[in-house]
């Protein structure tokens, strides 16, 4: 047993006959009353984000997790299949149990986090950012730069992010992968 004070990103607990993922946590303590945690709660099964709010020193259950290395091979449908890179042992995960799975390109190595009970994979973490090539963009156009101005840009996964004007077709972006938001351009 766990308490609001060992909260944390990422720690699985479990809570509503559920397990979940902490994506985001606030500690406040107002001036008037008791201190309380104010967490953002992603279900590992079904991928669904709520709100609650613990008071502080409320127990919680934590899980038990391992995390391995998993290289992504391929996607069949809301199917995506990883291979261990230790043992090369191969697993499927549904698509919601995936954060960005629009940034995921073959052969991209992720972070699989396992119930150590019982063995089922719970959530993948992504990189904090990949490089992507720009398969399709508009040309920006000249005198049209407005402060900040983007323009849409698929890349290879088939993902739309928005990026600035001087950015075409063929050109390696890093992503940043929690947001979906464009970085910077990779120089070759």
């Amino acid at each position: 047993m766990a308490s609001t004070s060992d909260i944390r990103n990422g720690l699985c607990i479990k809570y509503n006959h559920d397990i979940y993922k902490i994506v985001e946590f606030l500690h406040v303590k107002p001036g008037k009353g008791p201190a309380f945690v104010r967490t953002k709660l992603k279900s590992v099964t079904t991928g669904k984000v709520i709100d609650n709010t613990f008071s502080a020193g409320h127990k919680i259950e934590d899980v038990r997790v391992e995390t391995h290395k998993f290289q992504y091979l391929y996607a069949e449908g809301d199917t995506y299949h990883f291979m261990n890179t230790d043992d090369y042992n191969q697993i499927t995960l549904e698509k919601s149990t995936l954060d960005a799975p629009g940034l995921l390109k073959e052969g991209e190595v992720v972070t699989v986090i396992i119930n150590s009970e019982d063995q089922m994979p719970l959530s993948v973490e992504m990189p904090a950012s990949v490089i992507l090539e720009v398969t399709a963009t508009e040309p920006g156009v000249k005198g049209n730069t407005a402060t900040n101005a983007t323009k849409p840009a698929t890349v290879e996964t088939g993902a739309e992010v928005m990026v600035p004007l001087f950015i075409n077709e063929g050109d390696k972006i890093k992503v940043e992968t929690e947001k979906g938001t464009y970085k910077e351009r990779i120089k070759e």
